[in-house]
């Protein structure tokens, strides 16, 4: 109690001001744009303030620049765009370069550009350069971290020399959001980083142990009379698809569209996708799944991982639901099956509004909607089929305002609607939010307050979650304690993704981190945790754990490290059992791992793993044990082959089966889970690129004869006699194939060609005592389904349309 108190107290009554003495660059106006290509022998460049000096913070903080590895930056704008020269002085066989795709670091030097119009220390953009030339670029703020889903068009070449090397870059201001005021004052940091030390070097001084990086900016001055431009931005595109599924007919599909990005303020944008195509959306990580919750999968549609930094925050928007498998069921009359159930439903259109303005005000607006879905039914006696309504007519719908302040700190209203046409369930889901850090950025405050409303047949359903945590944010040590707690009736799952309801969570962590090298280490942190959880109704104890974690990485830049987490006594689980009221009773489950990782920059590099993990109860003989090795060669500054095997073996593992003649079914079972992926990839330059990733998933499940009845008192008892005699064979031998094969070629900026062949094979049976090799050879007895298909995308630029017919007309 007296932690708590001392760290309220320290929230509310400090005053401490977080400040420090900013560099400034004056920058002018170039008559004659800079062509760029690497070479600075433009006329703005020559007479240009110099942005210099710059200061290392990782892994060291405030040492200076090696006298042959200085970086020296110019600036200059005109009326289109913000333009930079960077000289990276450097011995040319010390640069680490790789080619990579667009957003991929890879093993590679860097130069970064980071611009804040607003020079608001919390809503930065920033631009990436290697020295293969390949780019990145991403959004910033404290809340939600960098966003490499956002993409911008813009330009710049890099070219090494004899004494290090150079980057050009070009910046149109259709790429910013930006205010019109006659002499700005924009928020500009420069980076550097040298991978072979991994050091990294700031142009303003840059203080790791506190605040976010976006505190430390210097400032850029001297723009005048520059305005917005119009930001309309279209990108018209066609595909097509060939597609062989199992043994049915080749089948062709062509789609053309468009998505658009339009300005409609200053700092607002509107983002769309007219005709949506999600043709070339690669393979989910299927797994098989024995728990109770349903598997989550990563977002890969580029419209739906860019620039939805607001429409994330609160853990509301679970952007898969959109579009995803149909919620409802077919209604059978005697005699009648399911032939063909969809897997998806189609997205008819889709767009976002989003942007923040001069005073920090953040509002978003997400709009989707998909179609009308069908499922087949067949009579079984007359053969003849119908369609039946699996999916609505449905829209989904987020609006948020986030209110920035302090400069480091907010306040957020969100709210998410999904209604479905007719007399099908509706939800609506607000939330309101505050991360709140003190300004000299030592202590941090999160509270949430969530309400899910259901419009359901039955009736409506109101539920409630809330959570508080605070702690220490800054310096070596770090410690917090939160609590939160969901009723039995939030559900948040139309929209968004939460496993669990009904619980109130206690927990408390602590955790030291240097950011300055010890002897041989240049990164070293270890953390702690304890949680205590009761159901919210009744309140009643549930479980608790504790843990911790280790990571160290030397001056050879191997990593290595380990975790345990040790789940003390009973646990009482309220889901395992799928029936409401009823739970699970396992004790004393103790698991922990250990990894290392090698330097990365070599030829030849590796990860490995190793687990293991035992229940301390009498009558139990649980083992689990997972293993997992991963090398990767880099054959050349072009071509990259990374393999990852995983091996996972669970004996006397004890789970739900099924629920027959209202007794609940549990199994003792044994489970090895095989995981083969190879990803690779060849970059011919910049602008084409092979790549490859293949995928083979393999687990085996079989069950002991024996089987158990789940008492009331949430053990188990074999008294009552059941057998897999008594229920459907539950072993299963669940095996996948995936593979993509991908070329691409950057044919103008922001304008693309793919071409992709696809083919995937799946396999499902009984056979849980075949080997891995059996089932692999029964796995290609399968029907193969083959996919090849070509998109092209083209980035049209209103602006540069606009002045080639006002060249014309002059």
């Amino acid at each position: 109690m007296k932690y708590v108190s001392l760290l309220v107290l320290t929230l509310l009554f400090s005053n401490a001001i977080f400040a420090q003495e900013k560099k400034t660059l004056y920058t002018k106006r170039a008559v004659i744009a800079p062509k760029i290509d690497a070479h600075l022998n433009d006329e703005i460049w020559q007479g240009a303030d110099l942005a210099d000096d710059f200061i290392q913070f990782r892994p060291n903080i405030g040492l200076e620049e090696k006298s042959y590895q200085k970086t020296v930056v110019r600036v200059a704008y005109d009326d289109d765009a913000i333009y930079f020269a960077a000289y990276l002085y450097d011995h040319p066989d010390d640069i680490i370069k790789q080619f990579q795709s667009r957003d991929n670091f890879g093993i590679n030097d860097f130069f970064a550009v980071v611009l804040n119009p607003n020079n608001d220390s919390q809503n930065d953009t920033e631009f990436f350069v290697f020295p293969t030339g390949n780019q990145a670029d991403a959004i910033i703020s404290p809340n939600i971290g960098e966003d490499f889903g956002w993409n911008a068009v813009w330009e710049s070449a890099a070219r090494i020399v004899d004494d290090g090397w150079i980057v050009e870059m070009k910046i149109p201001y259709s790429a910013l959001r930006f205010s019109n005021k006659k002499e700005p004052v924009w928020g500009l940091q420069f980076h550097r980083q040298f991978r072979s030390d991994r050091s990294q070097y700031s142009w303003n001084p840059i203080n790791p142990e506190v605040g976010n990086q976006s505190l430390y900016h210097g400032e850029l001055l001297g723009i005048k009379d520059i305005e917005p431009p119009t930001r309309l931005m279209l990108y018209p595109y066609a595909s097509t698809v060939i597609s062989k599924i199992g043994d049915d007919n080749i089948t062709d599909e062509y789609h053309i569209g468009m998505d658009l990005k339009y300005g409609i303020t200053d700092n607002f944008t509107l983002d769309a996708t007219l005709i949506p195509d999600f043709s070339q959306v690669g393979f989910d990580n299927v797994e098989l799944n024995l728990g109770p919750f349903e598997q989550q999968f990563s977002e890969q549609r580029q419209f739906f991982t860019e620039g939805v930094d607001l429409f994330t925050k609160g853990n509301l928007f679970y952007s898969r639901r959109v579009g995803n498998a149909p919620t409802g069921e077919a209604d059978l009359d005697t005699n009648e099956i399911v032939t063909d159930y969809p897997e998806k439903v189609k997205t008819l259109n889709a767009f976002k509004i989003s942007g923040r303005n001069k005073n920090g005000l953040g509002i978003g607006l997400f709009n989707a909607i998909t179609e009308k879905t069908y499922a087949t039914v067949e009579d079984t006696l007359s053969y003849n089929s119908r369609k039946e309504l699996v999916e609505p007519l449905t829209n989904y719908n987020i609006f948020v305002i986030d209110q920035q302040f302090n400069g480091n700190s907010s306040v957020s209203l969100i709210n998410t609607n999904v209604t479905r046409n007719g007399h099908y369930r509706d939800a609506n889901v607000t939330a309101l939010l505050l991360d709140y850090a003190n300004k000299n950025n030592t202590i941090g405050l999160n509270v949430a307050a969530k309400h899910s409303f259901l419009n359901l047949e039955e009736g409506n359903q109101s539920g409630f979650n809330g959570a508080f945590g605070i702690g220490k944010i800054s310096g070596n040590y770090q410690y917090s304690m939160d609590y939160e707690f969901a009723d039995e009736n939030y559900d948040i799952n139309d929209f968004g993704i939460n496993f669990r309801n009904n619980y109130s969570n206690f927990g408390a962590d602590f955790s030291y981190e240097i950011f300055e090298p010890i002897n041989n280490l240049i990164d070293f942190d270890y953390s702690l945790w304890f949680n205590y959880s009761m159901l919210y109704n009744p309140s009643t104890y549930t479980g608790k754990n504790i843990g911790g974690s280790i990571y160290f990485q030397n001056k050879n830049l191997l990593g290595y490290g380990g975790s345990f987490n040790y789940e003390m006594g009973k646990q009482y689980d309220y889901y395992e059992a799928r029936t409401e009221g009823r739970y699970f009773i396992y004790e004393n489950w103790v698991n922990a791992d250990v990894w290392a990782s090698s330097n990365y920059n070599k030829t030849f590099a590796y990860d490995v793993s190793l687990g293991a993990g035992t229940m301390f109860q009498e009558d139990r003989d649980m083992f689990n044990f997972n293993i997992g090795i991963s090398p990767r060669v880099r054959f050349n500054d072009r071509f990259t082959l990374i393999y990852d095997v995983d091996f996972n073996s669970s004996n006397g593992g004890q789970g739900y089966i099924e629920t027959l003649n209202n007794d609940i079914i549990f199994g003792l079972r044994d489970r090895n889970t095989l995981v083969n992926s190879i990803t690779g990839n060849y970059n011919f330059n910049v602008f084409h690129a092979l790549s490859l990733t293949f995928r083979n998933y393999w687990s085996v499940v079989t069950y002991d004869n024996q089987l158990y009845t789940l008492e009331d008192n949430g053990r188990l008892t074999t008294e009552d006699g059941y057998t897999l005699e008594d229920i459907d064979n539950p072993n299963v031998n669940f095996n996948t194939w995936n593979l993509d094969f991908g070329y691409s070629w950057q044919f103008a900026p922001g304008s693309m060609l793919t071409a992709l062949y696809r083919n995937s094979l799946f396999d499902l049976s009984n056979a849980s005592r075949e080997t891995y090799f059996n089932s692999v050879n029964h796995l290609f007895q399968q029907p193969i389904d083959h996919n090849f298909s070509i998109r092209v995308v083209y980035y049209i630029d209103y602006n540069h349309v606009k002045n080639i017919f006002n060249k014309k007309n002059s």
